[in-house]
């Protein structure tokens, strides 16, 4: 299988000089010139603190509404979250490479747990309320810390991370590259076109030209590369931007379904109970739920 035409770019992490663990916060607001999709050898936590966005991990796309504690294990593609800050909004980025304990060090028997939830979060790992407001603030308090407190203190967090049962493995096919790391730009091509375009139709013709791909070539491509036909990563794509519509505008069903690119109202309901196990209308009722 020739891995070098399905990947996405690859990142390299530079954390400040004389640490081995980079700490960000308000990513949003940083200067960034990283790929659209891209992946890197580090691992990566994400707690994002009263804000909202789209997340793509792997083969896993969805919206988030108020907050999210995520790990990103070793190589899994992945973008950057859109949309993702509120004004009140925090998000802590942390990113480290999995020996930076040391070899030795991973090998002890005290620390099995901990490489087992390395070895779990290659499937990214999505945690649930109860640990989000237990872990959260600690991961918050990492950029306040000196080298040798954060390295302590991301222990000690990895440590309740390991133990937390309340988490859902949102990759659960598989999509990490543990192949060579080279860079490609033609997966990040093809998402940013989605990004951009998903509102209107887009055939398979005109996506294949962006790849610089017969549509037959584009095809197998693309579906050795994310496990999924075009058009339903499209849809898909479509059905998470409804799901922002129904949680934060006043726009009928209707409207939300033509506004994301479905042309055919009830092929839009048959696609998005599909997606998430419920009609447009349930899940907008169960959002206003719990915004209340």
């Amino acid at each position: 299988m020739d891995m070098l035409n399905v990947k996405p770019s690859y990142e390299k992490v530079s954390p400040d000089f004389g640490q081995s663990i980079l700490v960000r916060q308000n990513v949003k607001n940083f200067k960034s010139r990283k790929a659209f999709w891209h992946f890197h050898p580090e691992v990566e936590l994400v707690y994002v603190n009263k804000g909202k966005g789209k997340r793509h991990i792997g083969s896993h796309l969805s919206y988030f509404n108020n907050s999210q504690l995520i790990l990103i294990g070793s190589n899994l593609p992945h973008n950057g979250f859109t949309d993702r800050l509120t004004a009140k909004g925090k998000e802590t980025l942390v990113q480290f490479r999995p020996e930076v304990f040391g070899e030795s060090f991973m090998e002890l028997p005290e620390m099995k747990h901990i490489v087992k939830l390395l070895n779990r979060a290659k499937q990214g790992l999505l945690y649930k309320p109860e640990t989000k407001r237990r872990i959260g603030p600690k991961i918050e308090a990492l950029e306040a810390l000196g080298p040798f407190g954060r390295l302590v203190s991301l222990l000690e967090i990895l440590d309740d991370l390991a133990k937390a049962e309340d988490y859902e493995m949102l990759n659960a096919d598989g999509f990490a590259f543990e192949t060579e790391t080279q860079d490609n730009m033609k997966i990040d091509k093809i998402f940013q076109y989605v990004n951009n375009n998903f509102t209107e139709q887009i055939s398979l013709e005109e996506i294949a030209d962006v790849a610089h791909m017969t549509v037959p070539g584009f095809c197998r491509f693309f579906k050795k590369a994310t496990g999924k036909t075009f058009t339903k990563m499209v849809n898909e794509y479509r059905v998470v931007h409804a799901t922002k519509l129904l949680a934060e505008r006043e726009m009928s069903v209707t409207d939300v379904s033509f506004e994301c690119g479905f042309n055919n109202f009830s092929h839009f309901n048959k696609l998005f109970k599909e997606f998430t196990g419920k009609t447009a209308l349930q899940y907008r009722k169960e959002m206003k739920r719990m915004v209340q």
